[in-house]
């Protein structure tokens, strides 16, 4: 019979074989070609300077050219070699053409960081179907427009990723982010099949399930209802430490989940918490929502953007949004 000591011997080399295994086959950043979609400010510029500090070279597309611009500018210090391309990732004629641009500059592209997405918030009664549709064109179409597109580059060549940013909400839909979540269960969905059926290509695919991030994305979301309230709950959440992670923290975490090709990493302890937790009692998870539901705005008619609300420009809120506004500045977000 074996002695306690001896098994946990064997369990302790047993995992430092693992992990030495890992290192080993870990991907070497320095020099790879990194597209992120989405990388012109927030999360996504956050993983373009991270992958920069690695040795990659970038290429980053958004919608809007002059946030290329500034975000090149920001990058400079840190790239080596950075290409920016004006693409919304709904249209697929416009990703196909961004496709083949990157590939035109590079030759190749060895890590697709699917990245852009979209923020609604409110109650089921203030979203429309064009809420819906908006929110599954960019954050499940755009990731299987760029995936599709980029594969044929990727495949055959020995060691790329796909890394796939999705949420806590592709694990458990929370109350007034119905859409969001729609669409981001049917992103981790596509990015869990198409992990199994490259397994052996050479294209190993990464799902990255985030929770609250400060970004400074609060000020880009649509706040529908009771705009102002609901405003107001969000970016607070979403600027609070313990409940919300950095963007740099979570940057370093998603680049490490890539080297290793990760199948899956929740980023944040509240987020992994939720999800193991729905994982066990999903009865008790949904009942436990139904009554925070209860405690967020109710009905309304109001529609603005975080940049547009007043209540985030009032004096008593500015020590509660502190760490996202800082967020914003650091990650260029509209202010």
């Amino acid at each position: 019979m074996m002695r306690p000591r001896h098994a946990a011997l064997l369990v302790g080399a047993g995992v430092a074989a693992a992990f030495m295994m890992r290192r080993k086959q870990a991907m070497d950043l320095h020099g790879k070609v990194v597209l992120i979609t989405g990388g012109s400010r927030g999360l996504g510029l956050a993983m373009a300077r991270g992958f920069a500090e690695q040795g990659a070279r970038l290429a980053i597309c958004a919608r809007s050219e002059t946030e290329l611009a500034a975000a090149k500018q920001d990058l400079a210090p840190v790239a080596e070699d950075v290409i920016t391309v004006k693409c919304d990732v709904a249209d697929y004629s416009q990703v196909k053409h961004m496709i083949n641009q990157v590939v035109r500059h590079y030759g190749r592209i060895d890590v697709l960081v699917n990245n852009a997405g979209v923020i609604h918030v409110g109650p089921i009664s203030s979203m429309t179907i064009a809420d819906f549709e908006q929110a599954m064109n960019v954050m499940f179409w755009g990731m299987v427009y760029t995936t599709m597109a980029a594969l044929p580059h990727m495949r055959g060549r020995g060691d790329t990723r796909i890394v796939n940013i999705t949420s806590v909400g592709a694990k458990v839909s929370v109350p007034h982010l119905v859409p969001y979540s729609c669409a981001k269960f049917a992103a981790a969905a596509f990015s869990e099949g198409m992990r199994a059926e490259l397994l052996g290509s050479g294209v190993k695919v990464v799902t990255i399930a985030p929770g609250l991030l400060r970004t400074g994305s609060h000020l880009n979301a649509l706040f529908k209802g009771k705009a102002e309230a609901e405003s107001a709950w969000f970016s607070v959440s979403a600027s609070m430490p313990g409940i919300s992670m950095g963007a740099e923290r979570a940057a370093d975490q998603i680049i490490s989940a890539t080297r290793d090709g990760r199948a899956e990493r929740i980023l944040s302890p509240p987020a992994n918490l939720l999800s193991a937790f729905h994982g066990l009692f999903p009865g008790t998870t949904s009942n436990v929502l139904g009554l925070v539901n209860k405690l967020l705005p109710g009905e309304g008619s109001e529609v603005r953007s975080g940049a547009q609300s007043r209540i985030l420009k009032q004096p008593w809120m500015q020590p509660l949004l502190l760490l996202g506004t800082r967020a914003a500045i650091r990650l260029l977000q509209p202010v």
